[in-house]
């Protein structure tokens, strides 16, 4: 498959849109998500999210919209941090109740609250944020560009944008290493431990459509952003991108 030409959806037999779903899968698969996800990235998504919040710091943003949130890890790290206000915005429920349910448990409700929505149709106004990060979900857009246009409008003129995505590492042996374990360990763990096959067969296949690497900081000029940028971490297992809205917008 060519990257980031074809939409893959979860459900193959089914007519309905990515963005239903993206929804129905994670409804499902919520209460199993955080242990899978621990386990099938052997805990190095921490330090990938550690990383990417050090970048963000940097911009020392008041309020922060989390978009694609899920069960609001990415969240709860930047909560260590100085920030006033932080948003956790996802399309689906189960998912925001078990990152309010972390929340509460943490004591976090002053600094983190939640909202349902479309990442495609944000409902705030224009300028509303001084951050937007996005960890793990710009995979799941249904239309990309639209996504990262709508998060440009709502960040202030200046305002940071930071995604971590996985990518495809492009090298020997890491490439072949990984193409093995997302493609026949990861699936099979993810069926026995959350006994939903669907959405640990679309994680590899989504990951291989996504245009990674460059095509995907084009997107982010396309949508508007400047000083757009990456990193990639773990030889290309994963990927750190970042954007800036014109200071002269509006």
């Amino acid at each position: 498959m060519t990257n980031g030409t074809t939409v893959v959806k979860p459900y193959k037999t089914s007519d309905s849109g990515k963005k239903e779903q993206v929804t129905h899968m994670f409804n499902a698969i919520a209460k199993s998500y955080d242990v899978l996800n621990h386990t099938l990235s052997l805990g190095i998504d921490k330090i990938w999210r550690r990383k990417s919040i050090a970048l963000l710091m940097k911009n020392k943003p008041d309020t922060v919209i989390d978009i694609a949130t899920g069960t609001a890890d990415f969240a709860i790290e930047m909560a260590k941090h100085p920030i006033n206000k932080i948003v956790g915005f996802d399309i689906s429920e189960n998912m925001l109740a078990i990152g309010q349910e972390k929340v509460n448990k943490l004591n976090l409700q002053n600094q983190i609250a939640f909202k349902l929505g479309d990442s495609e149709n944000i409902s705030y106004p224009d300028n509303s944020f001084d951050a937007a990060t996005v960890a793990f979900g710009v995979r799941n857009f249904e239309n990309l560009l639209l996504g990262m246009t709508e998060i440009y409008r709502v960040l202030k003129p200046g305002g940071i944008l930071i995604v971590l995505e996985l990518s495809e590492p492009e090298h020997f042996p890491m490439k072949q290493l990984y193409s093995f374990y997302f493609k026949k360990i990861l699936p099979f763990i993810g069926k026995k431990l959350s006994k939903h096959s669907t959405a640990y067969n679309y994680l590899p296949e989504s990951v291989a459509n996504f245009p990674y690497g460059n095509r995907f900081l084009d997107i982010l000029t396309q949508a508007g952003f400047v000083k757009t940028n990456l990193k990639r971490f773990s030889f290309g297992i994963a990927t750190l991108y970042s954007g800036t809205k014109k200071i002269n917008s509006h």
